[in-house]
């Protein structure tokens, strides 16, 4: 089982962890610009996609799921209906968030309300890096679809050459173009379809018997793309949530001050880190999960749940031990601005034991991808955002200013985990 789970994590890890180095790389190449409104522009600019981008992080993880359960039950054929079925709604809704763009970006506006440069820096990113919609969207599709059918290298080797072309574009047109934030995002564009063209390339070389044995009729089965968009509505509130808290917590911390906002940016990063890493058993959760519940074989799925919980939290305390050590060194690196890595030195602490407290919830999103139990998913997620964060950063903002807020975002984390712990006992009873 160890073999099972390990050989399914170890890839997402690695993969993983190169999507935070990009996001370091970003804030990073801002952070060594003239002024600390280019660190806020690219945290608000990426908050501002991930709200139109992870609201479809369900063609992500329905599509690992679902297809997960036709694998275990050895439906290769339904595989391939759901590959297209996602797809058809990926490209869709990439075409719909270009036509709709502009307005899009007012929202945006309204939402991220901040200073006059800011706000230029922020409208530059996002007239650039909107051209990535259909094809980060329709990564969503193949990378989940692979990871459902138990293939987590071919995701790996995408998510590294993406994130690799992303790294070396931005800095590109940041260093030697003399870019900003825009070069950022432009770099993210380059990456992006640059993936789907090797995504499409690897997809029919491995799978092209189980991908072209589709019957369209079977595509557009009423009861199936109902059962796929509900199951789906769910992830998408519970994903809306995660956005509106991140974001929020962005928003107020660039509310308190520009530098505050900087600062907390920066500090995110740990966050991502920990939380990519940790996605690698969340991940192979999903899939193990899936398949053991498609099949029938409910002994294979309790173990298999207990054994990713025990190297989610194991992974945890060892970024728990490398914040500790190597926290001061890391914001140096990202940023040479004295009064942002002076203020983020001051919340350092929030950092790390952050980590072990995020493996429960994350592992639970997991399991609970893999039985498609959205409902619970949804549930877990609106307790942990309404009643229990909202107003938690109210009251200890008001008294105990950035550490307030910081705790609030603890908080959030550690309600998720409870609430999915006592919802869990009674899917798997």
């Amino acid at each position: 089982m160890n073999k099972e789970i390990l050989k399914l994590a170890i890839p997402n890890i690695v993969s993983n962890l190169s999507v935070p180095l990009l996001s370091v790389v970003d804030v990073a190449l801002m952070g060594h610009l003239e002024s600390a409104h280019f660190i806020l522009a690219v945290g608000f600019g990426t908050s501002l996609f991930n709200f139109l981008y992870w609201g479809f992080g369900f063609l992500r993880m329905g599509t690992t799921g679902i297809t997960a359960q036709a694998f275990g039950s050895r439906d290769f054929q339904e595989t391939s209906h759901i590959f297209f079925r996602a797809m058809l709604i990926a490209l869709a809704a990439g075409l719909l968030l270009f036509l709709f763009q502009s307005f899009l970006l007012q929202v945006g506006l309204v939402l991220f309300d901040t200073t006059p440069e800011v706000r230029q820096s922020l409208i530059l990113y996002y007239r650039v890096r909107i051209y990535a919609a259909p094809a980060t969207l329709s990564m969503y599709v193949i990378i989940g679809w692979f990871l459902g059918m138990q293939n987590a290298k071919i995701p790996m080797v995408l998510t590294i050459v993406i994130n690799t072309i992303n790294i070396l574009g931005s800095f590109y047109f940041v260093e030697h173009v003399g870019m900003k934030a825009e070069g950022v995002a432009l770099g993210t564009v380059v990456a992006q379809y640059s993936g789907l063209v090797l995504g499409c390339f690897l997809l029919f070389r491995k799978h092209r018997k189980i991908i072209t044995c589709f019957r369209w009729k079977s595509i557009a089965d009423r009861e199936a793309v109902k059962s796929f968009l509900l199951i789906n509505t769910d992830i998408i509130i519970r994903t809306l949530c995660l956005i509106f808290a991140l974001a929020f917590f962005k928003i107020q911390s660039g509310n308190i001050g520009v530098t505050v906002g900087a600062a907390n940016i920066v500090l995110l990063e740990f966050f991502t880190i920990a939380a990519y890493g940790i996605d690698g058993f969340a991940f192979a959760a999903e899939s193990v999960t899936g398949k053991y519940f498609g099949a029938r074989m409910y002994k294979k799925l309790k173990l298999a749940i207990r054994f990713c919980f025990i190297w989610g939290v194991g992974l945890g305390l060892i970024f728990t031990g490398i914040f500790y050590v190597f926290g001061t060194p890391i914001l140096q690196m990202m940023t040479d601005q004295e009064p942002v890595f002076k203020m983020a030195k001051q919340y350092l602490a929030w950092m790390v034991f952050s980590p072990v407290l995020m493996a429960v919830p994350f592992i639970w999103d997991g399991v609970f991808i893999g039985l498609t139990a959205s409902r619970a998913m949804r549930n877990s997620m609106l307790i942990a955002t309404v009643i229990c964060f909202l107003p938690a950063q109210f009251f200890l903002t008001k008294y105990y200013d950035n550490h307030g807020l910081w705790l609030a975002l603890i908080i959030f984390f550690l309600a998720r985990g409870i609430s999915q712990t006592i919802m869990a006992k009674s899917l798997l009873d």
